[in-house]
């Protein structure tokens, strides 16, 4: 095992950029471009990710149901901020094709355990406009969303988790499901309503072989594990996740990241802010991190992504258990990444062995500022390049 050895500094568009002794470093000349390759060695047990060494439920960042993939969770409860209306009608009202939940028996009064309500609201709209109103609260078996679903949550409306003691659950689950329109949820994983005592798997929203779907400025707080949580189908491990588009997502107070990317194609993420992140391992804003050799890469997009206070770093990408018998190419893409101040380090990728499989591709991060290093630990250098351009410090 390598051990850590002071920094090294190095320049990168005249600017100096402090990047851990761990790998060989490739300088192109007047490019501002740096291409790092690994020269091998083990993770150093101090590091602050040590993602490598703490216990797997099965695989990378993982996620419950059941046992096979490591992404979400089972149960969930509660919302918090709206006013909402009272009486439900007979009859849904529709104002100019908006449903509103109050019309399916939702209270949104912060107090009433609102799912199975929410739940017939849900089903009911399928193809039309659902108003969330209020602050509805609910537990922790959470709420499907159907193929053709779009809800909105008016200026206020949340849901959040009643008390609850579980260690797996997702607020908002999007499996095996198409053309799905989120707009603005605010949900609250309540964890310090939550009698668990260990576990990561308690998810905002949960996203498992589903395709075309947009998210726009979600809110996921004090979940127990991840805000937003993308893997494969949990019925078939081959059907993964595509064409997914999170606009302006926010994440704080999860314990376990902002994001997990455990599959997908075509993931993109604009501009989001995943900040002050921790309480379980990896605690990242943002972990790429798949459970095994069924995971796909392919046209991840992170754009202008902001991180601040994530305990075990801004950005991780942890590939120790991609390789196997399926050869695997890897397309991932940062731009803009700004980190703020995160103790485990603004950008770490770690973790892959190829022992005799194939892993190729690219992994870039451009224009990033960052105010402290990043590490490239662990990487076997037949894998993917990564290549990181006009870094300045911030």
């Amino acid at each position: 095992m390598i051990k850590n050895t002071p920094a090294a500094t190095l320049s990168v568009s005249d600017t100096q950029l402090a990047v851990r002794r761990k790998f060989l470093t490739s300088l192109l000349a007047g490019s501002g471009a740096l291409v790092l390759a690994a020269c091998g060695g083990g993770s150093d047990p101090a590091n602050v990710d040590a993602v490598a060494n703490r216990g797997r439920h099965g695989g990378g960042a993982s996620n419950p149901r059941g046992a096979s993939s490591p992404s979400g969770a089972s149960s969930p409860a509660g919302a918090s901020t709206p006013a909402a209306p009272s009486t439900p009608a007979s009859t849904p009202s529709n104002t100019d094709g908006v449903l509103l939940d109050t019309s399916f028996g939702v209270k949104g009064d912060g107090t009433t355990n609102d799912r199975a309500a929410l739940q017939r609201a849900i089903d009911g709209s399928v193809g039309q406009i659902l108003l969330i109103t209020g602050k509805s609260r609910i537990d922790s078996a959470g709420l499907d969303l159907r193929t053709n679903s779009h809800v909105r949550f008016a200026s206020g409306a949340s849901i959040k988790l009643l008390p609850h003691n579980t260690d797996t659950y997702e607020i908002l689950r999007l499996a095996d499901v198409s053309n799905v329109t989120l707009e603005s949820p605010y949900l609250d994983g309540s964890k310090e309503l939550n009698s668990a005592k260990s576990g990561e798997w308690g998810m905002g929203i949960s996203i498992n072989g589903a395709t075309n779907c947009t998210i726009t400025s979600p809110t996921t707080i004090n979940c127990w594990g991840d805000g937003i949580y993308i893997n494969n189908s949990d019925r078939q491990s081959s059907s993964y996740s595509k064409n997914i588009t999170v606009n302006s997502h926010h994440a704080t107070g999860c314990r376990r990241q902002g994001v997990s990317i455990i599959s997908g194609s075509g993931i993109t993420f604009n501009t989001p802010l995943w900040e002050n992140i921790g309480g379980t391992q990896p605690g990242c804003g943002l972990d790429i991190e798949p459970n095994d050799n069924t995971a796909v890469f392919e046209n991840i997009r992170i754009v202008s992504p902001t991180t601040n206070n994530c305990a075990g770093g801004g950005i991780l990408i942890y590939f120790g258990f991609l390789p196997g018998p399926v050869n695997k190419t890897v397309s991932i893409s940062i731009t803009g990444h700004t980190d703020t101040g995160s103790p485990g380090g603004s950008f770490n990728v770690q973790g892959l062995h190829l022992n005799g499989y194939v892993v190729n591709g690219s992994i870039t991060s451009a224009n990033p500022v960052w105010k402290r290093a990043m590490s490239l630990e662990d990487w076997d250098k037949g894998g993917p390049t990564v290549t990181v351009t006009n870094a300045r410090i911030g």
